[in-house]
């Protein structure tokens, strides 16, 4: 499903403390990157955003839900990405609060992702 444009551009407004944020294509969404990692993920006009295991019960415990999606076997639940919880949706101040909670994770996994890359080319 691909990203409405103006969701998009509340989303941004929403996360301009973070700092530049670069956007990309992922998986017919838009992928939201500050200092190149991953942080969130629109899909239409919902967000989701990066999370570990331990980030994911804090999101679920503040109402959140796992992305998810159909398959020909059934739905597939992605729990490394969150809803941001909908009343951050309308708050730069609360949604700055998750965004910056999912940088964590992020920077994390997009230097692990860096250094496999490192030992394929060494």
């Amino acid at each position: 499903m691909a990203s409405d444009p103006g969701f998009l551009d509340h989303v941004l407004d929403l996360f301009t403390d973070i700092g530049p944020i670069r956007t990309g294509r992922l998986f017919g969404g838009t992928a939201l990157y500050c200092d190149e990692a991953m942080f969130a993920v629109i899909f239409g006009d919902a967000l989701f955003m990066k999370a570990d295991t331990a980030l994911a019960q804090v999101y679920q415990d503040a109402g959140s839900h796992a992305f998810s999606y159909d398959t020909k076997t059934g739905p597939r639940q992605i729990n490394g990405l969150m809803a941001l919880p909908d009343s951050a949706l309308e708050d730069s101040d609360e949604a700055m609060h998750w965004a910056r909670l999912s940088m964590v994770p992020a920077l994390k996994s997009a230097a692990q992702k860096r250094s496999k890359k490192a030992k394929r080319i060494s």
